[in-house]
């Protein structure tokens, strides 16, 4: 497990097709992408409290957030991650789950959980257990993925971002799910010990908010 440093910059659409051109001259797309892009599907955890949201957005140097997600509509594969943040560091610790497993933590059965030999898996039902940890909301937005190997840097614009509001009915493609406000779009880029100049200077953009967005937030504007 590494830590990664990540900046999050929310940008214009008009910055959006100008950085695309440019990342594509230097940078390859991510061989998991289809044309360049996957959709993907989260469902975030959070307590009673709304621990997870309100620490992020009172910027706790110390935080972590668990969801449960797949990509493109295709439930043949389902992680459960778990994404910590330290002093502005980030990791992602990441287990694969199969959809009967899926389907018995969106039905309330979590008893599972406890004799499971993934350490990950067994850490979500402490959680559950001693913080009332729950499905709270699903989040969809599709993004675009390029990398560039020297800092193992990886770039993604993300928007179309939707909310399920209170939906927790993660598994049902047909699930209504309606644009966030203000439609934003985001860049993210994430590297390991540096980053390189030639990607600093792609990613010098006029205007835009760094800062730490959060799709989950945004998604719970509604409550």
């Amino acid at each position: 497990m590494k830590f990664r440093h990540e900046l999050k910059q929310e940008i214009s659409y008009i910055d959006m097709l100008a950085l695309r051109q440019r990342l594509k001259a230097v940078m390859k797309n991510d061989s998991h992408a289809t044309n360049g892009k996957y959709e993907i599907r989260s469902l975030y955890f959070d307590n009673l409290n709304d621990k997870a949201l309100r620490e992020k957005i009172d910027g706790v140097n110390i935080r972590e957030k668990f969801r449960i997600r797949y990509y493109d509509g295709k439930t043949s594969l389902i992680k459960l991650e778990k994404k910590s943040k330290i002093n502005g560091l980030c990791l992602k610790e990441s287990v694969a789950l199969t959809i009967e497993q899926a389907k018995a933590i969106l039905n309330g059965d979590y008893t599972w959980m406890a004799e499971s030999e993934e350490v990950l898996i067994r850490e979500l039902y402490l959680k559950m257990k001693q913080e009332g940890l729950r499905p709270k909301t699903i989040v969809d937005y599709i993004r675009e993925p390029f990398v560039f190997e020297a800092g193992n840097v990886r770039i993604t614009l993300d928007y179309d971002i939707r909310t399920g509001l209170n939906s927790t009915d993660f598994l049902n493609d047909s699930c209504i799910t309606i644009p966030v406000a203000n439609n934003p779009i985001i860049l993210e880029i994430k590297w390991d010990e540096y980053l390189p100049d030639i990607i600093k200077d792609i990613i010098q953009l006029n205007a835009g908010r760094i800062g730490a967005f959060s799709k989950y937030a945004a998604c719970r504007m509604y409550d």
